[in-house]
C-alpha cells in the first residue's frame, strides 16, 4: 500500500501561504510555486537509494555515497503541472521531462487526454507526475493509467501537488493503491470541482488567463 504524506516543512508552508493569496500576482505566483516544488522534490526524493564509493580529494580519499537504482522523469499533468518541472529540476537537472496532456470538461468536471509523451525509457526510472491541485483526482488516475499501459509499475511513481482535496486522495488511492501521494497541504472539501480553501485555479494563476 502506497503512503499519502503532506510535507509540514516551515518553508513549504510559509510559501504556500503566499500562494494562496488571491492578491499574490501571476509572476510572484510561477515563481513561489516553483520554490515549493523545489521543496517538496528535497523531501519526496529522501528514500533514494544510495551505494558507497571512493571519492580521491585533494587531502586522500574520502568514502563517501552517491545515487544508486532508477533514475528520475518529471512528469507534469499539463498546464498546470509544468509550473512545478523548473523547481524540480533545480534539484534533479539530469532528470528527464515527459508530458501528459488533460482538459477538464468545464459542466462534468471530467478529465479527458489530449497528449502523451514520455521519455524511451519511463519503464525504468523513478517518475514524479506534478500537479499543483488533486481536486477529484480524475486527471491524476488518467495520468497514472497512462503511465501504467505503457508498462511502468505503479510502485515506481509518486505524485506531487500542492494542495490535495480529501475526496481527491480516496479515489486516487482507490485506484491507485500502491502509489505514494505527498502534498504541501490537505484542504477541507471540493466545491463545484475546486477545492476550499484552496487557491483558486492554478492554471489560470500561473500563466495569468481566465
Amino acid at each position: 500500500m502506497g503512503k499519502f504524506e503532506v510535507m509540514n516543512h516551515p518553508l513549504i508552508q510559509h510559501k504556500l501561504t503566499i500562494i494562496r493569496d488571491k492578491n499574490c500576482g501571476t509572476r510572484e505566483f510561477r515563481e513561489v510555486v516553483n520554490e515549493i516544488a523545489t521543496l517538496l522534490a528535497f523531501e519526496v526524493s529522501r528514500d533514494m537509494p544510495l551505494e558507497d564509493v571512493d571519492v580521491e580529494t585533494p587531502e586522500g580519499t574520502a568514502h563517501a555515497k552517491q545515487l544508486s537504482g532508477k533514475k528520475v522523469a518529471v512528469v507534469p499533468i499539463l498546464r498546470a503541472g509544468m509550473g512545478m518541472v523548473d523547481g524540480i529540476l533545480d534539484l534533479i537537472p539530469a532528470a528527464k521531462v515527459g508530458h501528459i496532456g488533460m482538459y477538464r470538461d468545464e459542466k462534468t468536471f471530467e478529465p479527458h487526454e489530449y497528449f502523451v509523451k514520455l521519455p524511451n525509457d519511463i519503464n525504468k526510472r523513478q517518475i514524479f507526475v506534478v500537479d499543483p491541485m488533486l481536486a477529484t483526482g480524475g486527471s491524476a488516475i488518467m495520468a497514472i493509467d497512462a503511465l501504467v499501459k505503457r508498462g511502468v509499475d505503479e510502485s515506481n511513481i509518486k505524485f506531487v501537488c500542492l494542495v490535495a482535496a480529501p475526496e481527491g486522495v480516496k479515489n486516487l488511492r482507490k485506484a491507485h493503491p500502491g502509489l505514494d501521494i505527498f502534498a504541501a497541504a490537505l484542504d477541507d472539501h471540493l466545491e463545484n470541482g475546486y477545492i476550499v480553501p484552496g487557491l483558486g485555479d492554478a492554471g489560470d494563476r500561473l500563466f495569468g488567463t481566465k
